[in-house]
């Protein structure tokens, strides 16, 4: 065999490949990756047909279609009355993950350190890891996981270079609060550290709240990228469709990187997608629609033995269970598939240190017959 160094030689398949895996093998339901299990809109399909039959079949431009930029700054004016120039502060991505992927790959350089929150989406330390960075990380624990800002401060040196901030949060549901936004304003005031906002759940947010954009926020807006997801939007998360926001001189670098990862993103999708989300309810009620599955898994979550931790955001509702078993979260996952026919994760894989809080993540994007018929199975345990 040739020899080759790894870039990540302790990584191994992501945790949600190695759950939906299990989950087919064993025929379990499957509320741990998180994508829908019912269709998006026949309309949105019809529209990117018809891009299709129409001709938008070859290179979009690399900065993406210009209707669907100028959608997105009109989008994100609406919404959070912020102003991104679509010609030179937007871009559309192969969803949030290039989008972060590509943020980090622009602005990380050998022995710079890049502050995370755990548990954080798997793929934010990897990357570091492979551009050279330092990843360090701020623990945060159940049931409100919530923000030390105080100790925050402490994990700064003067190699920081950037924050990862992820809300509505993946995995636990929580969402940054109007003091934590102002906390971190005051951390960053004084120094050049970048922020990457991941904000692909931006539209999933629950109780009457209001998503709480750093786009919004101008001493935050002009370090930050914002990295977003029309997958999670549309329901069509196999579609791997996203943007990014930044302002011109931090789009300028990664458009660098972009240019030459993905070069430009599928054209009948930009046109589908651009032609549909022309009305703005399309968004809008999207809260709403998720609330509603997110209080029906409840309700019927309280039926069982586990304990629910908050949901203000995300399509993903956390469980406790310390108060039954001693198990750790990987060994109950495991026995939930094998046993009694439905797959979660475990949280403790959002931690770099494997820290084990006793703690599951289910998605409740799904039919309202398979959350049904997931909890019944939940029941038993």
């Amino acid at each position: 065999m040739i020899a080759t160094s790894s870039k990540l030689p302790g990584t191994s398949t992501s945790i949600f490949s190695v759950m939906s895996q299990l989950a087919a093998e064993h025929n379990a339901i499957n509320l741990s990756q998180g994508f829908p299990d019912y269709d998006c809109d026949p309309r949105l399909i019809s529209l990117v047909a018809d891009a299709m039959k129409q001709g938008h079949n070859q290179y979009a431009p690399m900065t993406g279609i210009p209707s669907l930029r100028n959608l997105v700054a009109d989008k994100v004016n609406l919404q959070y009355g912020s102003d991104y120039h679509p010609d030179t502060e937007v871009t559309i991505t192969a969803g949030g993950t290039q989008a972060i992927f590509t943020v980090l790959t622009a602005c990380i350089q050998p022995g710079d350190e890049v502050i995370i929150f755990e548990p954080a989406y798997d793929a934010y330390a990897p990357i570091i890891r492979s551009l050279g960075g330092l990843v360090k990380s701020y623990e945060m624990a159940p049931p409100d996981y919530s923000i030390d800002w105080e100790m925050v401060k402490k994990l700064f040196t003067s190699s920081t270079k950037m924050l990862i901030l992820n809300s509505p949060h993946n995995p636990t549901g929580t969402t940054l609060k109007e003091e934590d936004i102002q906390a971190m304003i005051k951390l960053v005031k004084s120094n050049d550290v970048l922020i990457l906002s991941d904000e692909v759940y931006e539209h999933l947010v629950f109780d009457g709240e209001q998503h709480r954009s750093l786009a919004m926020y101008p001493e935050l807006k002009e370090r930050t990228f914002i990295a977003a997801s029309f997958g999670k939007l549309l329901h069509a998360t196999g579609w791997k469709t996203g943007y990014c926001l930044a302002p011109e001189n931090l789009m300028k670098e990664f458009r660098k990187i972009h240019q030459f990862n993905v070069f430009s993103v599928n054209t009948p999708m930009q046109v589908g997608i651009a032609n549909y989300l022309k009305d703005p309810s399309v968004y809008l009620g999207l809260a709403d629609f998720f609330q509603q599955k997110r209080d029906l898994f409840r309700s019927l979550m309280a039926q069982t033995r586990f304990k629910l931790l908050p949901c203000k955001g995300s399509y993903f509702q956390c469980v406790s269970y310390d108060h039954f078993s001693e198990e750790t979260d990987t060994a109950i996952a495991m026995r939930l598939i094998t046993d009694f026919g439905v797959a979660s994760i475990p949280v403790s894989a959002f931690y770099m240190r494997n820290t084990d809080h006793h703690v599951l993540r289910f998605c409740f994007a799904k039919k309202q017959d398979t959350l049904e018929k997931s909890v019944e199975r939940l029941m038993k345990v």
